[in-house]
């Protein structure tokens, strides 16, 4: 299998590529997620997930153009609102009181580059997730353990979040931030095997 780039230095991510024996390297994008207004609110992911891809093809020369790369993003929806990675404790307590006792829309956006082909293709996984309704204690007792950092809406279903958790409709990868499914799919498209 040829290694594919993973653009991105989520580690559930990586754990998700291990899981399914996928070779890889991680080279994150470093340039800035801008969230593009002429783009419907349900493509966003999908269309971070290119920035991604096309932030790494830059660093490419011609000759090594043969690549795969791989991008993903995930952002929370709720009540017209879009969250991402709080910035700081304020900011995933602020998060948390909004999506406790309420159920919220997880999307991640996947993108896959095969550099033999020069194709480029995409796809999302819509998911919900339902808090149960939370006491001031409890927030505190969350936002302060720091389980919030570097995750999109401020939790990790398979963290400290999952007390919390009530219902989940869709995949538990996707929520992750890599939707199994989605991804062999795309992949078996392309020609990669993972067999």
């Amino acid at each position: 299998m040829d290694p594919i780039i993973l653009a991105s230095a989520s580690p559930r991510r990586q754990e998700i590529l291990n899981q399914l024996n996928i070779p890889f390297k991680v080279i994150p994008s470093t340039d800035e997620e801008v969230f593009p207004e002429n783009v419907e609110h349900n493509k966003i992911p999908e269309n971070l997930a290119v920035q991604k891809i096309k932030s790494i093809l830059k660093t490419f020369s011609k000759e090594l153009e043969k690549v795969w790369i791989l991008g993903a993003d995930t952002l929370i929806f709720f009540e017209d609102e879009i969250f991402g990675k709080p910035k700081d404790q304020d900011e995933a307590e602020k998060i948390l009181r909004k999506l406790q006792g309420h159920t919220h829309t997880v999307i991640t956006g996947i993108a896959l580059y095969n550099g033999k082909e020069h194709a480029l293709t995409t796809r999302s996984s819509v998911n919900k997730v339902t808090f149960a309704p939370m006491t001031d204690e409890e927030i505190d007792w969350y936002v302060s353990s720091g389980d919030w950092h570097g995750v999109a809406g401020g939790y990790r279903i398979q963290g400290l979040a999952s007390c919390f958790i009530e219902k989940i409709e869709g995949t538990t990868s996707s929520i992750m931030g890599l939707p199994i499914f989605e991804l062999y799919d795309m992949l078996k498209e392309q020609g990669y095997s993972i067999l």
